[in-house]
């Protein structure tokens, strides 16, 4: 039996991207699945939580939701590997693997999404030496073009798993997938203010000196609010109170009433977050990484190569601060691993991912078209849920393997049955 949605509009978490497919499903097997896949009015495409801001759901023809493959299939003890179901949310994968003694060895800042979405657009958290969760997976099995499923690992099939590894949903439906976890561990997490022009001319050794180290910059205010994130076999204290949303609502307001006053706007947002209390806590890795965001925006968010971070962001900073007063939520600026998938924008390189925020309720193109030409010129790769304007031509220059990628993709979907127009778009295609 397949599980027809009680509803017959998508749309994502932000409200900005929408559909009305002729069909969405929620199919319980994997023999359903490949029959969907095969008999549903095309393009066909997957949907996790809604969590990305680009359209790569968006399709006139079928939306698949695999929110039942959700399952923690298997694990293995010694190896320190887990069989999930990629249907999953992340906060509901991290308890499970808690329970049986096994620990992501890092996350990202929301834990809502569907493992698999963030494995298709490869999501990541922050950290120099710490990949994105694609350098988790040691295999996969995905449901071709045809309806077929089909079983790869990283053994027996280096390419197509680098292939495959941030799919964006064009090799096929990814149900399962094998994933090297690490023991659970404890974090100590401390976070402090400091001017971000301190911040910026010690970029290098800042983001460098913890296991995991990231920062937001609020505009106007002249201040950093950093994080770090080390391993630690101290004792549980409590994690105080989360207001990351409520800061959002006063930077807006303030935003709202000083926007022609934008002297005491930077100098009001300066003193309060200068006398920002720290934070300095212990936790379990589950109960540290990921923060409510309730307060809606759009996004858009580019990695540059590692050592172009701090001219970005003062760039960046300078762009939003003299031409786009009206922008009120922090940047937030991370650095990732370099990996060896092909269409990972960290494919090769130590990067720093710099994201920019806009209220929902606002049109974001003007700045993030302006921004977007700052990233471009310093290298940058735009992360694959997010926001951006590139097509193909663009991005086949930026991705070394992008030829390999794509002779991988027809193999498994030689009839295009996961080509939308905003996907031929992305991959240079004609429909």
């Amino acid at each position: 039996m397949n599980v027809a949605l009680p509803r017959e509009h998508w749309q994502n978490w932000s409200g900005y991207v929408s559909a009305r497919p002729l069909s969405l499903r929620q199919p319980t097997e994997l023999e359903q699945l490949g029959d969907l896949i095969k008999s549903s009015p095309g393009p066909v495409r997957f949907v996790g939580t809604g969590h990305s801001f680009t359209p790569l759901v968006q399709s006139q023809g079928t939306i698949l939701s695999l929110d039942h493959f959700d399952a923690l299939v298997s694990h293995d003890p010694a190896a320190l590997q887990s069989r999930i179901g990629a249907g999953i949310e992340i906060g509901a994968l991290t308890r499970k693997l808690h329970r049986i003694g096994q620990a992501l060895p890092n996350m990202g800042d929301i834990d809502k999404q569907t493992f698999g979405g963030a494995l298709a657009t490869s999501t990541h958290g922050s950290g120099i030496g710490l990949g994105a969760y694609p350098t988790q997976l040691r295999a996969m099995q995905i449901v071709d073009g045809r309806g077929v499923v089909r079983e790869f690992n990283s053994g027996d099939h280096f390419d197509e798993m680098a292939a495959m590894g941030a799919s964006l949903g064009v090799f096929g439906g990814v149900t399962e997938v094998t994933i090297q976890n690490i023991l659970p561990y404890r974090l100590h997490r401390h976070r402090w203010a400091q001017c971000i022009k301190e911040v910026l001319d010690q970029f290098e050794s800042m983001m460098t000196a913890h296991r995991s180290s990231e920062f937001y910059y609020i505009p106007f205010s002249g201040q950093a609010i950093f994080l770090s994130s080390d391993i630690t076999d101290a004792p549980i204290s409590t994690r105080p109170p989360q207001k990351d949303d409520d800061g959002v609502v006063t930077l807006r307001r303030l935003r709202t009433f000083l926007l022609r006053f934008p002297w005491l706007r930077a100098r009001l947002i300066g003193s309060a977050i200068s006398r920002l209390a720290g934070e300095d806590y212990v936790g379990e890795w589950l109960d540290v990484y990921a923060s409510e965001r309730n307060v809606k925006f759009n996004e858009m968010e580019y990695h540059v190569p590692f050592e172009e971070g701090a001219a970005t962001v003062r760039k960046i900073i300078s762009l939003l601060e003299n031409d786009f007063p009206h922008v009120y939520f922090p940047l937030e600026v991370r650095v990732v691993a370099p990996d060896e998938i092909w269409l990972s924008p960290f494919y090769q390189r130590a990067s720093c991912s710099i994201a920019i925020h806009h209220d929902a309720a606002e049109d974001p193109q003007p700045f993030f078209r302006a921004a977007e030409k700052i990233f471009l010129a310093h290298g940058g790769r735009p992360h694959w849920g997010k926001m951006h304007n590139l097509k193909a031509k663009e991005l086949s220059t930026l991705y070394p393997r992008w030829a390999d990628a794509m002779a991988v993709r027809r193999d498994m979907d030689p009839d295009n049955r996961f080509v939308t127009p905003y996907i031929a778009g992305l991959l240079g295609m004609e429909l």
